[in-house]
């Protein structure tokens, strides 16, 4: 028997129950990365939270298809190969690459399917094709657009009307559409870019439409959740919903819309154009994966979430008080632990729950332990074992053991002189070099922080 699952939808602006199309396959989209970029803090959000979404489902249904894409056609892997003089081929490899890094990084787990747009142009044109012949798309000068207005529901999903999602967006402006709300199907491409045969001419598809082609091929024409960032949900979602429901004939093309909130950096939009990005990969030779996946769940998927240094050592030193109670398990969780994320995925809620079971098993017996480690190895915390996690913290200390053990004598000779300022300027050193050291029984001893 499934437990009762709730989830804010910003299709109604409700949260509601969630009911599957079929209890026996729930079927989510996730919009994945487009390829032009080794991903940043930003992206690592929504790769994180619909893992857990994923992790929730597979505990209460026998079956889930979690399909998350890949773009790898698209204007922004254009001007990037050309600007910095690569192949786009070789580029859009790089970045999968780094991307599959990063999820690996943070202890994702793979979805069912990761297709890539550029496997799926013929899915694309046939679709095209479609709305062309149902009258939704036209053709003009070897382009193909999407005829807004003939959508009733277009705007339903940002809620707006659509006089004011064109007047606050930034439509690409062409002498070629009738309106121009229209978006963009497929384009001719120019002599050094890539293209595909198609029946309007050599040229590519528009940004929106693989997601139409590519959820429907592995989830069918109507499935249960797509989810993406917020910055998603229009155009390209809005669109997405259109050119779906116009092509299939449906009334429904996803039931449920998520989207999580920024990641800001004091307060600001992580964006190129602010320069304050950080990469994922920029992480990965300082920062356990675990650490920055207790950040990012550390707020609530909904809210923004504030990146900064605090954040991230907080999020160490819980994981590092955490690993004192570590004992492998695989008991089967109670519904009463993992209620908060039953209730729209609330990670913060969970977290609250995990240190009181910490609590617990600091001072109870082994199945308290084996609870508590359980309960972390849901959400893809505590995976690696306490030995690995204690050679994580030396192997990132800049610091060998013999300068630790000779900085300490140093440290005794200078307190047995009374020169305390020099001793604590050793403590200090060894401190920004990760060591923690403690005065015990006349003894001086340490450890990696």
């Amino acid at each position: 028997m499934s437990k009762d699952i709730f989830l804010t939808n910003n299709l109604t602006n409700k949260k509601e129950k969630f009911v599957p199309l079929n209890d026996h396959d729930i079927r989510m989209y996730v919009c994945g990365p487009t390829v032009y970029d080794d991903p940043h803090i930003g992206n690592a959000r929504p790769i994180v939270i619909f893992d857990i979404l994923y992790k929730i489902f597979k505990k209460n249904y026998q079956k889930v298809t979690y399909v998350r894409n890949i773009t790898d056609v698209d204007d922004k892997i254009i001007n990037f190969s050309k600007e910095n003089n690569i192949s786009i081929s070789e580029l859009t490899k790089k970045v999968t690459k780094s991307f599959s890094e990063d999820c690996n990084y943070l202890n994702c787990e793979l979805p069912t399917h990761e297709p890539k747009a550029t496997e799926h142009i013929n899915l694309m044109i046939q679709m095209i094709s479609e709305l062309i012949k149902k009258g939704y798309a036209y053709e003009i000068n070897n382009h193909v657009y999407f005829e807004v207005k003939k959508f009733k529901d277009y705007g339903k999903l940002s809620n707006k009307k659509l006089e004011e999602l064109i007047a606050g967006s930034r439509i690409e402006v062409s002498e070629n559409k009738k309106n121009s709300e229209d978006f963009v199907l497929w384009k001719p491409s120019k002599s050094d870019e890539p293209y595909w045969e198609s029946p309007w001419g050599k040229g590519r598809p528009g940004w929106h439409l693989e997601c139409s082609a590519m959820s429907k091929k592995y989830l069918g024409k109507e499935f249960d959740v797509h989810g993406g960032g917020i910055d998603l949900l229009f155009p390209h979602h809005e669109n997405e919903i259109a050119q779906s429901r116009c092509a299939n004939g449906t009334k429904v093309f996803a039931n449920y819309w998520l989207h999580n909130a920024f990641i800001t950096m004091s307060n600001e939009k992580m964006a190129k154009s602010q320069g304050n990005i950080l990469k994922i990969k920029d992480f990965r030779s300082k920062i356990s994966g675990q650490v920055l996946r207790l950040a990012l769940i550390s707020a609530h998927y909904k809210q923004p979430l504030d990146w900064n240094d605090k954040l991230l050592e907080d999020c160490k030193n819980t994981i590092d008080k955490w690993y004192n109670v570590f004992l492998p398990s695989n008991k089967e969780l109670d519904n009463e632990i993992i209620k908060p994320l039953y209730d729209d995925i609330n990670t913060p809620g969970y977290i609250a729950n995990l240190h009181k079971l910490y609590d617990k098993a600091s001072k109870g017996s082994d199945e308290d332990k084996k609870i508590f480690n359980s309960a972390c190895n849901f959400i893809g915390l505590l995976q690696e074992t306490k030995e690995e996690w204690l050679k994580y913290k030396k192997d990132k200390a800049d610091i060998s053991e013999a300068e630790i053990e000779n900085k300490i004598e140093l440290r005794n000779k200078a307190r047995s002189n009374k020169k305390y300022k020099e001793a604590d300027d050793i403590r200090d050193y060894l401190l920004d070099k990760g060591v923690l050291i403690e005065d015990k029984d006349g003894k001086t001893i340490w450890k990696f922080k």
